[in-house]
């Protein structure tokens, strides 16, 4: 009988967790409109790409976004490149808007922060490039927060079930 409410507790703190995800992450993106890397140095080059499948759009896609040149991805092609201007401001957040026919999306562009300056010259890596992950952005402390507080809430929701629980066994 006690893993009934180890069970709950562990499906409670799993929904609490899941509420913490952004909305933005869920897949609001039905055509695949997409910019790789979303994190990019000012200079350095993104890919710009659109799903071709069959909610995907099929026509010809206009990229444009006020850190660089407007972009065309022909109609037979699923990306295109586009270089990042040298003057973009580091830190700040751009939007990446594509348009295909009557269909439209947005994508964010974040420009690293840091003092790195990228150079004319190619980069050329000697392993794996890992990217920055959340780290970029800085952290949100509300966020935290809230994940903190979900969290302890599970664990103690756990610890007085677990006691109330072995409480009746020794009465």
């Amino acid at each position: 009988m006690r893993a009934i409410p180890v069970a709950s507790v562990a499906l409670l703190g799993a929904a609490a967790l899941s509420a913490c995800v952004p909305a933005g992450a869920v897949g609001s993106n039905t055509f695949g409109f997409a910019v790789s890397p979303a994190t990019v140095a000012p200079g350095g080059e993104v890919t710009l790409g659109v799903g071709r499948t069959a909610a995907g759009c099929h026509g010809r896609v206009t990229v444009t976004s006020p850190v660089f040149d407007t972009v065309t991805i022909p109609r037979h092609e699923s990306s295109a490149t586009a270089r990042v201007d040298r003057d973009a401001r580091r830190g700040a957040v751009y939007r990446v808007t594509f348009a295909c026919r009557d269909k439209t999306g947005t994508a964010d562009l974040t420009i690293a922060g840091g003092s790195h300056h990228p150079s004319d010259e190619p980069w050329h890596s000697k392993g794996v490039h890992a990217g920055g992950g959340g780290s970029v952005a800085g952290f949100d402390l509300k966020q935290i927060g809230l994940g903190a507080a979900l969290v302890a809430g599970a664990v103690g929701a756990a610890y007085h079930l677990m006691r109330r629980r072995s409480g009746e066994d020794g009465a």
